[in-house]
């Protein structure tokens, strides 16, 4: 081992929808080059909705992905001060009496439980959550009419970054930002909603202790004690939700700077330091921690849709450049984009698909135009949603993987919006954002906004095809209108 380094390093680990991550920051929320590891996986689906992932499978990539980390930091002598997390919002699993998995981790997608949104309480004033199949209530409906016999050999339910501690620390330790975002919790009074729970075959005891909230742990398991002895003195926070962790990445700590991603799913928010009196009912409202509140709207069918379509359609090898140089809607087709339901605006688990206008001279790339312009005239919705209680956001930032390996699909997001869109050049903004926010809380930096995320080009609207993206947006609220209503 060399020298040790007497700067505090931060590891951030990422839990994401398609692959864990465990990464490596400096005291300036630099991202250190050469340390870390990634390993991806795939969400298990069924023809019935459901969207399921093991959490013993993803526990061990987990562990692998920050063993692999520490053996690096190990050699370098690095000073570790604190592990930090970002997680994927509001998917949820359940373990027994032991401590062992009951039940799958129910991923937000999973929308199996459409049919129990409709005993679920409308609680959106005080949870900040639209009754839905992507929150815990719906889902528990579901798994206790469907899985009894799992379900009632549940002792705990509980986020996956709380069954990862509970196998690495022994305490299933859970963040505000992470129960924020159930749907099961009254933002306003920092507890449970009382009628919410009520409508829930569950008890209040098997879900996070609110007392033991954003508490941290400085001492792994004898098992884990061993194999890292370079995390020894280090903290371990809490993970945040993954889009709290974006907004905070990517800069986009205020009202004036809306912050725009696209990965598996699509975002936009806003963070802001008090709430809203009074919130649109299409929107969400989340915490970034017991002071900040974040707000936006959420796609589910993001770079999953552009993924389906690489998949699944024989796409020209020069795609990225025919993007770049098309004019939108001349392919003369109309498209909803609902691979996997919607949430922002409409709340439906049901929605599915559709394409129309499709003729003899359609062609596999047409489909794909007519797809990545649907998604950028949703995001335009969510704007406008956001547009009406703080006014116009000044910039636009965006991050993700599915927006920086597609400058087109950007442009076409700036040309729906009719805003700028700033690139973050933050690679791995999740990560960073989990990272910032533990050198706040360990007195490192100021605040969360005290060090600037890097940004590149800026992506200006193209006035030319304001009128197109117009018609667009009406003839999809036209095809929606007709088959659902």
């Amino acid at each position: 081992m060399s020298t040790p380094s007497e700067d505090p390093f931060i590891v951030s680990i990422d839990v994401g929808s398609s692959s864990v991550r465990a990464l490596l920051f400096d005291a300036g929320a630099r991202q250190m080059e050469g340390y870390g590891a990634q390993l991806s996986y795939r969400i298990h689906t069924t023809p019935d909705g459901g969207a399921e992932v093991d959490p013993e499978t993803l526990a061990q990539l987990t562990i692998d992905c920050v063993d692999e980390l520490h053996r690096q930091i190990y050699e370098a002598g690095f000073r570790v001060a604190a592990v930090a997390g970002s997680a994927f919002w509001h998917s949820f699993c359940g373990v027994g009496a032991t401590g062992r998995p009951t039940l799958p981790i129910m991923h937000l997608l999973d929308t199996r439980s459409a049919e129990q949104v409709a005993r679920v309480p409308n609680a959106h004033e005080r949870t900040g959550c639209v009754p839905h199949s992507s929150y815990w209530p719906a889902k528990l409906l579901w798994l206790a009419a469907n899985r009894p016999d799992e379900f009632r050999a549940t002792e705990r339910f509980l986020s996956f970054p709380e069954y990862l501690y509970l196998k690495l620390l022994g305490s299933p330790r859970a963040s505000t930002s992470m129960v924020s975002a159930t749907g099961l919790w009254d933002q306003n009074q920092s507890d449970y909603d009382p009628e919410t729970l009520a409508a829930l075959p569950i008890r209040r005891d098997q879900l996070a202790d609110p007392a033991s909230l954003d508490q941290t742990e400085n001492e792994l398991l004898p098992e884990y004690r061993t194999l890292w002895p370079g995390f020894a003195n280090a903290l371990w926070f809490p993970a945040l939700g993954d889009g709290a962790c974006n907004n905070i990445g990517s800069g986009c700590v205020s009202t004036d700077r809306a912050a725009l991603m696209v990965g598996t799913t699509g975002a936009m928010r806003l963070v802001s330091d008090a709430p809203q009196s009074k919130m649109s009912p299409e929107l969400w409202r989340y915490r970034v921690d017991k002071t900040r509140v974040v707000t936006g709207g959420a796609l589910s069918n993001g770079g999953d849709v552009y993924a389906w379509m690489k998949r699944n359609l024989a796409l020209p090898k020069d795609v990225e450049a025919r993007l770049e140089a098309a004019t939108p809607g001349t392919h003369g087709l109309t498209m909803l984009p609902f691979f996997s339901g919607e949430r922002t605006p409409y709340w439906r688990a049901d929605l599915r698909a559709a394409i129309v206008g499709l003729s003899a001279s359609t062609d596999a790339f047409d489909i794909l135009r007519a797809a990545l312009e649907s998604i950028a005239l949703r995001f335009r919705e969510i704007y406008c949603l956001l547009a009406r209680p703080w006014g116009a956001p000044s910039e636009v930032i965006a991050s993700g993987g599915a927006l920086l390996h597609s400058p087109a699909w950007t442009q076409m997001i700036a040309d729906s919006l009719g805003r700028p869109v700033t690139i973050c050049t933050e690679t791995e903004a999740s990560c960073r954002g989990a990272a910032l926010w533990a050198l706040e809380r360990l007195g490192v930096i100021d605040g969360i906004g005290a060090l600037p995320a890097a940004t590149g080009a800026v992506l200006t609207p193209r006035p030319q095809y304001q009128a197109a993206y117009q018609d667009l947006l009406a003839r999809q609220n036209r095809l929606y209108e007709r088959i659902y209503g």
